[in-house]
């Protein structure tokens, strides 16, 4: 039976110091996300994991599920939900943390869920791939996803359409997007636009973001956090996260929480959050169909 490696970033076991500490020694230990010299990152990241993992770990126990991580139950979900659509065993493994996507890779097909690709995400997982393994990508205009988004976004936001459309992605260094000839904002701005055209928005009432900002480099943009202290502006916005593919501390916290106070504290009346496509069955179709193409 075929085997299938369904990848997603990673989540700390545990909304404690303890468990934070060890996931981000593990993902900022990492050159491929963080390329400075080893010489000069290692005294940094020995202060951030001092400093952080108390402020990490307050914001994991504010999103804490009754089952544990909403990043690792929903890729779970996921997992289950492709297991039921193809002839094939399907597992939910992380690059960072347990159970992890590295030794497991022989033989498999394997898909990063990562429709934008970078090399700190989709880079990092196929440096790790066996020489028999089938890597697979998610376009980042790839109908069923495109359709489950724009699905979520109409059943949430209900009849009452927002004055304007928030569509935020995962950030990355600007000298990271440049050395990769800008792959990732070009897989950004066509997941943008196929979204808005399944939803038959207009592009002036729409806007790209990038988020979750770490570090003192420049980072592309426009920055989330200050898009939404500008659209304060508006009486209402959606915020839609389709760099993200499950829910999890960066949309459900960091957008959630945080964008939705920035946003009503700069004079915002309603705020939205739409979903992460996660097991939409839409989304789903789509993977078992690059599965059986695999």
């Amino acid at each position: 039976m075929k085997r299938v490696l369904i990848v997603n970033l990673g989540t700390s076991t545990a909304p404690t110091e303890e468990g934070v500490r060890a996931f981000l020694g593990e993902f900022l230990a990492d050159p491929m996300v963080v390329d400075y010299p080893r010489w000069l990152w290692r005294p940094i990241l020995s202060r951030i994991l001092r400093s952080r993992p108390k402020k990490v770990a307050e914001l994991y126990r504010s999103i804490w599920t009754s089952e544990g991580s909403p990043l690792e139950l929903g890729t779970r979900r996921l997992a289950l939900a492709l297991a039921a659509k193809v002839d094939a065993e399907v597992e939910a493994v992380y690059r960072y943390g347990s159970p992890a996507v590295e030794g497991r890779t022989s033989g498999a097909i394997v898909i990063p869920l990562f429709p934008q690709r970078t090399s700190s995400t989709t880079g990092t997982i196929e440096a790790l791939l066996a020489s028999d393994a089938k890597l697979v990508s998610i376009p980042p205009d790839d109908p069923g996803y495109i359709r489950a988004q724009a699905e979520l976004f109409r059943t949430t936001v209900g009849s009452a359409a927002p004055e304007h459309l928030l569509v935020s992605f995962h950030g990355i260094p600007v000298r990271y997007d440049r050395a990769e000839g800008g792959i990732y904002r070009q897989d950004c701005e066509s997941t943008f636009r196929a979204f808005v055209t399944e939803l038959g928005w207009p592009e002036r009432a729409a806007t790209l973001s990038f988020q979750s900002r770490f570090g003192p480099e420049p980072w592309i943009g426009p920055a989330t956090a200050k898009t939404l202290a500008r659209l304060g502006s508006k009486r209402s916005v959606a915020v839609v996260t389709p760099g993200f593919l499950t829910d999890g501390l960066e949309t459900i916290e960091e957008i959630g929480i945080r964008g939705k106070e920035t946003f009503m504290e700069s004079g915002g009346q309603r705020f939205v959050r739409v979903p992460c496509v996660g097991d939409h069955p839409d989304f789903v179709t789509s993977l078992a169909r690059l599965v059986e193409n695999a």
